[in-house]
């Protein structure tokens, strides 16, 4: 594994891709049964990063795997990881508590364009932890209100209690500017929401699909089908995007895990542009 460092540092782009920097960790949240984040903060100086972008996250004597950052990009003092307790290094990660720390290399990787489209109508489209990768484009709207046309967020979970960041949805639902649009799968408990994929949420969006850009994160049928949703609407190839983070391991394109076609997810990646990927994103189990 890569030396570490606890030297100031501001970063934008990676000057050693392989330099790893120690994080304090502020607090761990437990967001539903699989799924949690860490706050974290660098021991000293600065982190920043584009929405999109993703960092490899180092527990010391175990390993280390790639994963989005979910924070608010203009907080250079606070960083956000969510992440679901899927296999060794991520379990490992769940036993941290505030006050251990964890080394962290990045940020990698291309961002959501959301600065490029000011004036239009911005539609998310998500679905389970895919809203953890959107989350900091959701932070710089807020921020950035008034150069925003509609915002449409849509997003989907398994049950009610697998939604996540349930507390922040409940309150952006409430502002009048925003379109906040939930489904479950299945129903459980008290929801009276709506039941069924979110992709049957794309037809009945307020949006103007001649002067918008979507930005779509999930499982890759849960993006197939949205896309074809968006283009019923008229929504045009070029201003949809998608977040292909599938089998990153290295974060630097030299493993070779991320493999797309003739793309490393992890360097070209891994958030696209959906007519640069059209052909490739078409073929099934690329």
């Amino acid at each position: 594994m890569a030396k570490t460092t606890t030297k100031p540092m501001a970063i934008a782009t990676v000057a050693d891709p392989m330099l790893t920097y120690t994080f304090k960790i502020n607090r761990v949240i437990k967001d539903t049964m699989d799924t949690f984040s860490m706050e974290l903060t660098p021991l000293n100086g600065e982190f920043t990063f584009k929405p999109g972008q993703f960092n490899m996250l180092y527990v010391y004597g175990v390993g280390e795997v790639p994963i989005s950052i979910s924070g608010d990009s203009a907080q250079s003092h606070r960083l956000v990881h969510t992440t679901r307790e899927v296999g060794t290094v991520t379990r490992a990660m769940r036993r941290l508590k505030a006050g251990d720390t964890i080394g962290v290399r990045g940020p990698y990787g291309t961002h959501w364009p959301i600065e490029k489209y000011e004036g239009n109508d911005i539609v998310l489209i998500t679905g389970g932890i895919g809203l953890a990768p959107l989350r900091p484009v959701i932070y710089h709207v807020l921020a950035n209100r008034d150069k925003y046309g509609k915002f449409v967020l849509l997003y989907g979970a398994r049950t009610p209690e697998d939604i996540l960041y349930a507390k922040d949805l409940e309150k952006l639902r409430s502002r009048f500017d925003l379109d906040i649009l939930i489904t479950v799968d299945r129903a459980t408990g008290a929801w009276r929401g709506n039941v069924g994929v979110v992709t049957q949420l794309v037809g009945h969006a307020p949006f103007d699909p001649m002067h918008c850009t979507a930005m779509i994160c999930g499982p890759e049928i849960m993006m197939r089908f949205s896309i074809m949703e968006l283009q019923k609407r008229g929504v045009a190839d070029d201003s949809m995007y998608v977040s292909m983070e599938r089998n990153m391991k290295c974060g630097i394109g030299l493993c070779g895990h991320c493999q797309l076609g003739g793309h490393f997810v992890c360097k070209d990646g891994p958030v696209y542009r959906y007519d640069e990927i059209r052909d490739i994103f078409s073929k099934r189990e690329m």
